[in-house]
């Protein structure tokens, strides 16, 4: 067993990079949509017939749908932020929604998903939109403690 020495210098992970998703990342986000579905206990859920041809028509198709955000990390695609414009008749505005965010379990703690929440909440302050809008799962207190860190304030 070979112990590390004290002065020996800790190699940090490098920085995310966030970046608009392409239509060859179709397969990756529908992937990624999985390990999110398995993470929840929803993976019964997902519909796999026809869904990636269904997911780039919605991303990139002549009426899309939304839009997604990939981080990166030393070169690896490690997570996707998906959202699209919502409209609140209360406030008479355009939002977004954030309906995905999701960082694999290996590359959380090293800033992807922050970086992700960030670029998503400036493409909406760049457009405009009254708020920036999700949904959490009462039973995911990280996610929940994750939001609540970065100043998202968390409604019952």
């Amino acid at each position: 067993m070979r112990r590390a020495r004290y002065d020996t210098p800790v190699m940090e992970p490098a920085a995310p990079t966030i970046r608009p998703a392409t239509p060859a990342d179709v397969p990756l986000v529908f992937g990624f949509i999985r390990a999110l579905s398995r993470f929840e206990q929803l993976e019964h859920e997902v519909e796999l017939e026809g869904a990636e041809a269904r997911l780039g028509e919605h991303l990139f198709g002549e009426r899309s749908a939304c839009e997604v955000l990939i981080a990166e990390q030393s070169g690896a695609a490690v997570g996707f932020a998906l959202f699209f414009p919502v409209y609140s008749t209360f406030k008479t505005e355009v939002c977004l929604h954030l309906e995905d965010l999701f960082v694999e379990p290996e590359a959380r703690r090293c800033g992807a998903g922050e970086a992700l929440l960030r670029a998503v909440a400036g493409v909406a302050r760049s457009r405009g939109c009254a708020r920036l809008q999700w949904n959490v799962l009462d039973w995911n207190g990280g996610a929940i403690a994750f939001y609540e860190r970065l100043g998202a304030k968390v409604l019952p």
